[in-house]
């Protein structure tokens, strides 16, 4: 037995079981949504029985929260490589709208899943400060992003992170909803929509802003 396994506690063990039953979980509620999903449903598809996953989670709430904070955990870094790789503003830009596309195309159940929860949030008091430390983080990597843009262009960014993030957003979310409903051209239309938004949102000229 190695050190680092002795020193695994009851809380370590405890912690893996619920990321592994949230793994679990994720595709059933990708598929099912909010209001359709029961944790009996979830365990129903899963390796977890019903009293297994009643155990780590509470109800249905506790456990879809813990699955959509581990999945976005993952995502806020799914453009760093991006980032970290630019020389160019354009070269960012592209490399941001090429993700954006491959991540509707590759986990488009599970970005379904976030917005049904956010929609949620409108009706049920208990989701909503979830909702809003998580969509914080999806906000601040947005920010990550354009305000490299900016450095590379030499210019300030216009606008606001918030305002930032919300144009974004809703571009990523109608070019989500068109690819659920079949529509070929929605990604096509998402890449040219984030090559022609991302210069409007810097300033003319100035310094690089610092997201004041």
């Amino acid at each position: 037995m190695t050190t680092a396994t002795a020193r695994r506690t009851p809380a370590d063990k405890h912690d893996e079981r619920r990321r592994a039953l949230a793994d679990s979980a994720l595709r059933t509620l990708g598929e099912l949504g909010y209001a359709r999903a029961s944790l009996r449903e979830i365990a129903n598809n899963s390796e977890f029985s019903h009293g297994v996953v009643h155990y780590y989670f509470h109800d249905k709430l506790e456990l879809i929260v813990y699955c959509v904070r581990q999945y976005k955990a993952t995502c806020v870094h799914r453009y760093d490589g991006v980032v970290a790789d630019a020389t160019t503003p354009e070269g960012l830009v592209e490399g941001f709208a090429e993700k954006l596309v491959e991540t509707i195309v590759d986990e488009a159940p599970m970005h379904r899943l976030w917005y049904d929860l956010r929609s949620q949030s409108m009706f049920e008091e208990s989701l909503r400060e979830a909702v809003l430390q998580i969509d914080q983080t999806l906000e601040d990597m947005v920010w990550r992003v354009v305000s490299t843009y900016a450095e590379l262009a030499g210019r300030a960014v216009a606008m606001t992170p918030h305002v930032t993030y919300g144009l974004l957003d809703g571009l990523f979310q109608q070019a989500l909803l068109a690819h659920l409903c079949g529509r070929e051209a929605a990604l096509d239309d998402l890449r040219a929509q984030v090559v022609e938004l991302m210069p409007v949102l810097l300033a003319p000229e100035g310094p690089t802003a610092t997201g004041a």
